[in-house]
């Protein structure tokens, strides 16, 4: 058994601060534990097991012995963490496995003992339900979103409207149960994949079109196969939403494998091996039977839909906005500053969004806290502080914020200062890398006019731009009166031209 993940609990914690949810899914058990304080979360430990329940399974839905006792084993594990936890904080749930076993009683009653705490088997809808909730409070959502969660035996899509749940299902169709059905040989071949694809498609083609009608504007992946696609992308140089013509690469290079023993792939993970070729199927008959043209990753999935379900009393407040307050605390950045820049850089994207045609929904989230953490790394020095801000915010989770949008917010904090490292956009979707080079000149001006950190010293000015130039215009003889700030653009302008950037400064 594979144990992954396993941290240590806070010993400062108090027990009422404490919650736990437990998720027995077909594929991994999962713990996650929490501390709230001050109205906010806090993950303070995980425990991760593949205990591969679904495989377990034979022709009558009967769980064998040896999946049996993996689940026992992991259990008896996640039971010492749970005991230093009021029995009120804790929820536990069994997924699709736990739903079709014929001797899941068996498995449930010893699981309870083990535990000392009742154990739920929810049905799908409820699973559902909680993926999506999961994801809702971790990730902010713009309109109609899609939620898609690919797991050992079956496969969540839900679409909703921040908090809410507007349709949802639960198909019968997981990363496992599609292993032993399409690849149980070990071999990893075009025919087996086109025989996933195809049958998974069969099972979602009744419900495509009610999710396409909805004309949800976000596609979100909650854990499993699309974020062990994302650590591939990433691993492989390549910082991007998951696409369809990604995916069918991937499909290409596991058939090149052979077979799952041989599987090798850059970015991909021992623990998942096995399991991928199925999901990947499953994840390409869903992009293209719901016409899915980019995926990002969410922040959460069933286990913090259980947590927050717990904390209902917590305050729905916007949860970027809670998430950048609380780094600007943590890191003492100066807040007053921080909303300077950022009032200066969105008065300058509202200056030129419409002429670079830069979709508002997508920059505006980096660019504003790109803009507020710009001072983040002076928590270690100022020299370097630009880059010592992207190091913190490689490891700083950010609620609210796909992955996607992190990697950029640290691509423009890195980018905010000194020279300009076209290299730092390389691993960036074309698209998505023009409209980063574009928040980087608009951050990179801002903090040059904020320099001297009083309101009433700000320049008013005026930004126009085309492909080739930007012109920034000042009233008459307000820069001769400022020669600092002079000094700092022509300087910002000599950097930009260095990269093949033209910048003007009346």
């Amino acid at each position: 058994m594979n144990k992954e993940h396993v941290e240590v609990i806070a010993p400062f914690a108090q027990p009422e601060q404490l919650y736990a949810a437990v998720d027995l899914g077909s594929n991994s058990f999962h713990m996650v534990v929490v501390r709230v304080s001050a109205g906010s979360v806090h993950i303070i430990g995980k425990v991760k097991q593949k205990v591969r329940l679904a495989a377990g399974l034979d022709e009558n839905m009967v769980l064998d012995q040896a999946s049996l006792d993996r689940g026992w084993n992991c259990l008896r594990v996640f039971a010492e963490r749970l005991q230093d936890i009021p029995l009120p904080n804790i929820k536990i749930v069994g997924t699709a496995t736990l739903r079709l076993a014929a001797n899941a009683d068996v498995f449930i009653n010893e699981a309870e003992k083990i535990l000392n705490h009742k154990l739920n088997v929810i049905d799908g809808e409820e699973e559902a339900r909680q993926i999506y909730l999961g994801v809702a409070y971790t990730s902010a959502n713009q309109g109609n979103s899609l939620v898609i969660d690919i797991g050992g035996a079956s496969t969540e899509v839900i679409v909703g409207n921040d908090m809410n749940p507007i349709h949802l299902v639960s198909m019968n169709m997981g990363c496992v149960t599609f292993k032993e059905r399409f690849f149980a040989d070990g071999n990893i071949s075009e025919q087996a994949f086109e025989n996933a694809i195809q049958h998974a498609k069969s099972l979602l083609e009744p419900i495509a079109e009610d999710f396409l009608s909805f004309n949800w504007q976000q596609c979100l992946g909650a854990s499993g196969t699309p974020q062990a696609i994302t650590e591939i992308l990433v691993t492989q140089g390549i910082s991007d939403s998951i696409r369809l013509d990604y995916l069918h690469n991937l499909k290409l290079q596991c058939i090149d494998c052979v077979t799952i023993p041989m599987l090798d792939i850059d970015g991909l993970t021992e623990s998942r091996r096995a399991i991928f070729p199925s999901g990947l199927a499953i994840l390409i008959a869903l992009f293209e039977t719901l016409d899915i043209q980019e995926m990002q990753i969410s922040g959460g999935a069933l286990r913090e839909g259980l947590i927050y379900g717990m904390l209902d009393n917590m305050q729905q407040n916007d949860r970027r906005t809670q998430t950048l307050e609380q780094i600007i605390d943590r890191f003492h950045i100066e807040a007053e500053h921080a909303n300077r820049v950022k009032n200066l850089s969105l008065t300058m994207f509202k200056q030129v969004q419409k002429q670079l045609e830069l979709n508002k929904i997508e920059c505006e989230p980096m660019l504003i806290a790109a803009s507020m953490l710009s001072e983040l790394g002076m928590h270690i020095e100022y020299k370097q502080h630009h880059k010592h801000g992207a190091y913190i915010l490689s490891y700083l989770p950010m609620v609210g914020y796909t992955q996607q949008q992190v990697s950029g917010i640290k691509t423009l904090v890195q980018s905010h200062r000194q020279d300009i490292l076209l290299t730092a956009f390389e691993s960036f979707h074309p698209d998505v890398r023009n409209a980063l080079q574009v928040l980087t000149r608009i951050l990179r001006l801002a903090c040059i006019l904020s320099i001297r950190r009083k309101d009433h010293l700000l320049a008013e000015f005026d930004l126009k731009t085309n492909s080739e130039e930007w012109v920034l215009t000042f009233p008459k003889g307000w820069l001769k009166s400022h020669p600092l700030i002079d000094a700092e653009l022509a300087n910002e302008k000599w950097q930009q031209h260095k990269v093949g950037w033209k910048l003007e400064c009346n």
